[in-house]
Formats: C-alpha cells, sequence, structure tokens
C-alpha cells in the first residue's frame, strides 16, 4: 500500500553521506519534526544535517491525513482529567503556536493549503457524553467551538461541535518546502542513511550503518526514540491506523469539513483537491501495532462503511499510518535522559503531530539557542498523574504479557522443514528448533528470518495489508525480507539458517 502523498514522482535528490564529517547539529528523521526542527537551527547559522533511513516523509508524516487543527477528537477532555486546567491551557498554546508558525510558512512559500472548518461528532450515547465533555475543554482552554446541528455528514449523529478556520494539506508538499529553506540556510539532507546508537558526552558520535559522525547536539525525530535512554518505549503505545483516498461520482454529496468521530472505531474524513477533481479521504478502525490477526479485515471494513455511505465510491489509495500515544497523554519534548543535555527528543503526538510536531521543533529550538517558551515551561514541569501512572503500569503488564504469551504460542508451532512455501501474501511463525522463524511469500518470492523482534525479543506477527512483519510489544515494524520500517528498534532481522 502506498498513501495518497507518497504516490508521486521523485525530485528529491539527497546529499551524500560523508563518514567523519562534523555538524553543529544532528537531526535524525526528516518528516514534519525533523525538517521543522533543523531549519529553526540552520536558520540560527548552524552547520546541521538530517539522516533519514529511508526516504522523506516515509514514516508517519507520509502517511496521515495531514489535518492541521486545534480541535483534536476528545484530547482536551482526556487530558482535563489528569491535569490542571493550566496544563491544558500549556498544550492548546503549544499547538496554537504550532498551527500558527506553519500558516506561516506555507502563505508566505506559497504551499498549497485549504481552509476548513474541523468537526467532532458523535453516533452513540457514550460518544455523545464525550462530545460534550470536550466542548467543555475546549471552551475552558480558550478554543471558541460551537455546538451545531447540521454535520452535513450523509449519516444520523447524535451531537457535533465545531471550529472554524482550520487547515488542511498534503504533507508532503510541506516536506518539500521545509527541504527547500532547510538548504538554502546551508543544511546538508541525507537520506538512505539509518542511524543506530548516539554516544553522550562531549561531542556525541552519530553510529550510522554507513559509518560515524559527530555533532555537538542531536535531536531525535523518529516517530518514537531509537534510543532506550528515557525508556520512552515503556510510556508510549503504538498504533496503527488506515486510510482511503476514493473518487466520489458528482451525483454523490461529499462533505466540505474535517471530521472526526468521538468514539471507536474510529471515522475521520475530510477531501483533497486534485486536478481530476476532489477526493474524499475517510480513515479509522485502529489497533496496537501487532495485535490484530488480519489487519486487512479492519482496512476491508473501513472500505465497506465508505461505501455504504457514498455510493458508488472508487478507490485510488490505500495505507496506514502508525502513531504513538503516551500513557499519560501528553507529548515528550525536550532533553533525553542520560543525553548529557545534548541529545533532544520529541515523540507522543498521540496522531495530532501536524501542530504538535511544530511545536516540539519550536521548543527544542529554543532550548538550544537560549529562547523561553511559557508553554514548554509549563508542560516541562508536569507531574505524571495517578490515572497516567496506572496506564503506564498497566501498558507494561500487558507488554509482558503479550512477551509470555508470544513465546508460549511460538514454542508449539510446526516445525519448518524448510519446503513451507505460504501462498501469496501471506506469513506465518514456524520453529527451526527452539528459534522461531518468521516465513512469508510476497510478489512470489519466499523468505525467512527470525521472527524475535530486535528490541526486546517480541515474536513478531503477519501484517497481511502492510505485509510486514510486526511487533507486539513497542512497535518495531519490518519488511517481509527483515529490513526495519519502523523502530524502537535500528537492527534488521537475521535471515533463518
Amino acid at each position: 500500500m502506498v498513501s495518497l502523498w507518497l504516490d508521486r514522482p521523485r525530485t528529491f535528490t539527497p546529499d551524500p553521506f560523508v563518514p567523519d564529517a562534523d555538524y553543529d547539529t544532528v537531526v535524525v528523521g526528516a518528516g514534519i519534526t525533523g525538517l521543522a526542527a533543523a531549519v529553526l537551527l540552520a536558520r540560527s547559522g548552524m552547520k546541521v544535517a538530517v539522516l533519514e533511513a529511508r526516504t522523506l516523509g516515509a514514516g508517519t508524516t507520509g502517511n496521515t491525513t495531514a489535518k492541521l487543527t486545534l480541535l483534536q477528537g476528545t484530547v482536551l477532555s482526556g487530558l482535563r482529567r489528569q491535569y490542571s486546567q493550566k496544563m491544558v491551557n500549556a498544550y492548546v498554546e503549544a499547538n496554537r503556536e504550532g498551527q500558527a508558525w506553519l500558516l506561516r510558512h506555507l502563505e508566505a512559500n506559497a504551499v498549497p493549503f485549504q481552509r476548513r472548518d474541523a468537526y467532532t461528532f458523535a453516533m452513540t450515547a457514550g460518544g455523545e457524553e464525550r462530545v460534550k465533555s470536550e466542548l467543555a475543554a475546549g471552551r475552558a482552554a480558550g478554543l471558541q467551538l460551537e455546538g451545531s446541528s447540521d454535520s452535513g455528514l450523509p449519516f444520523a449523529t447524535r451531537s457535533i461541535i465545531r471550529l472554524a478556520d482550520q487547515a488542511q494539506f498534503n504533507p508532503m508538499d510541506v516536506l518539500d518546502s521545509l527541504s527547500a529553506d532547510f538548504r538554502v540556510h546551508g543544511g546538508t539532507l541525507i537520506e538512505g542513511v539509518r542511524v543506530t546508537d548516539v554516544t553522550a558526552g562531549g561531542r556525541s558520535a552519530v553510529v550510522t550503518d554507513a559509518g560515524t559522525v559527530r555533532a555537538d547536539l542531536v535531536v531525535l525525530a523518529t516517530g518514537i526514540p531509537i534510543l532506550d535512554r528515557g525508556l520512552y518505549f515503556a510510556k508510549l503505545k503504538a498504533s496503527q491506523s488506515y486510510a482511503a483516498a476514493l473518487k466520489v461520482p458528482a451525483s454523490t454529496r461529499v462533505p466540505a469539513g474535517m471530521y472526526l468521530s468521538a468514539e471507536s472505531p474510529g471515522r475521520s474524513l475530510r477531501t483533497h483537491p486534485t486536478d481530476g477533481g476532489e477526493l474524499l479521504l475517510v480513515g479509522g478502525n485502529g489497533h496496537q501495532v501487532g495485535r490484530e490477526p488480519s489487519p486487512q479485515g479492519r482496512l476491508d471494513e473501513l472500505l465497506g462503511w465508505a461505501r455504504q455511505y457514498f455510493p458508488g465510491a472508487e478507490v485510488t489509495h490505500t495505507w496506514s499510518g502508525e502513531d504513538y500515544q503516551p500513557t499519560n497523554l501528553m507529548p515528550f519534548f525536550g532533553q533525553l535522559p542520560r543525553g548529557g543535555g545534548k541529545i533532544f527528543v520529541a515523540t507522543g503526538y498521540n496522531k495530532w503531530g501536524m501542530s504538535n510536531s511544530i511545536a516540539a521543533a519550536l521548543a527544542i529550538s529554543a532550548e538550544v539557542l537560549g529562547g523561553q517558551l511559557p508553554w514548554a515551561d509549563t508542560i516541562h514541569r508536569r507531574i505524571t498523574s495517578p490515572a497516567g501512572a496506572a496506564a503506564a503500569l498497566a501498558l507494561n503488564a500487558d507488554v509482558a504479557k503479550t512477551l509470555a504469551e508470544s513465546w508460549a504460542k511460538a514454542a508449539v508451532a510446526k516445525t519448518d522443514t524448510g519446503d513451507t512455501v505460504p501462498s501469496e501474501g501471506a506469513g506465518t511463525v514456524l520453529r527451526q528448533g527452539r528459534k522461531p522463524v518468521a516465513v512469508s511469500t510476497v510478489n512470489g518470492t519466499t523468505c525467512r528470518v527470525s521472527a524475535v523482534c530486535t528490541h526486546l525479543g517480541g515474536i513478531l506477527s503477519w501484517n497481511d495489508a502492510e505485509k510486514t512483519w510486526d511487533c507486539p510489544l513497542h512497535g518495531s515494524r519490518f519488511t517481509a525480507t527483515g529490513d526495519v520500517l519502523q523502530g524502537p528498534t535500528t537492527q534488521n532481522l537475521t535471515p533463518a539458517e
């Protein structure tokens, strides 16, 4: 599956990697967080390099639905249940400043975007209560939220709230503009080089699969941190959700705003203008990475829902994105623990990365350059609530249980005799002695790799939608041939003996 945004000709030419090069700052990851931080630091006169393991936007940024809005489903009411009003206000101000900075950049660089109203809607009694809570929390935080009786949707809703004049765009247009800005200010942007380690203290050695470079500062903008210092993998739940672009007949009405349901399974809608007419984008049906028996079934269910309410819709693209939800619901950004004050991290946007990413980049650059952002100081001083602590304990207890159960299941798996060939697009975990082996067939080629995640040893599961091996512990994902797609791991799977 390839997202609507990533399905385009490649016009970007990366810079060459030079082993032993020296930089003031190395940014790891070429998504919106990494490039925004790189632009801000390069503008200050720093010598900055961005190292991307795959290609520009290949991670979450290129697989998002790209809504730039301060109405974020039911996020604010969730935060208010854990934090003071001052903390919720700081979150809103961070996102407001991130949104404003990005809109200024888009306007100044003639990057196309569309102004749209944002909606949160409910279809059930439980969802209706969550919408009411979000309305109260949003208004208390200063948002001009309005109740609405006309959703413009082709199905019944029980309640809906609206925030006017938000924005949407093609995220790859944004990355193109940021990368151009970065290079104008002397930045070096490298693709296809994976960072595997960063030393702390003094000048950091940034270790990659192509050699080592050095830097005074390092910014980890990799979705989930690739360094285990700080134990962020234990504070984040990795989730995967699905999206599709559909061409809708002229006779079928398409809603004009950006919509998100308050209940599960999630339902997201927006449009995207093209030369051939406006496409409808639908999303949702998320689940924890590696825990779903058939991700394809989740996608098929979403497509069935879309066709039910938008008759005659034809699918042009389908894709999935991986996001990270903090157990305490608040994003993490700033100095990495045990990083000697030289390594910075940004993670945990809880599916709202378009504004949170810029806020994180602004906060990190301010900290590096000696600036001060009151909202960032407030968020940094937060104390995990009892509910947040309980969520963290529950998450890690569940991880331990999943680890034990998956190894027990692998121990009784069928023995791999070497002649097992799964059907096209299928994968299965077998056993060579005591070693779990992941066997799959993709595009006519059968591959055998270790079924043990190279992060903390979880047994991988097959993703029949993306044709990948996914870890149910902390969300690491691999291609059928064993190459890393997303972290926290940095090591490929080894071929089976």
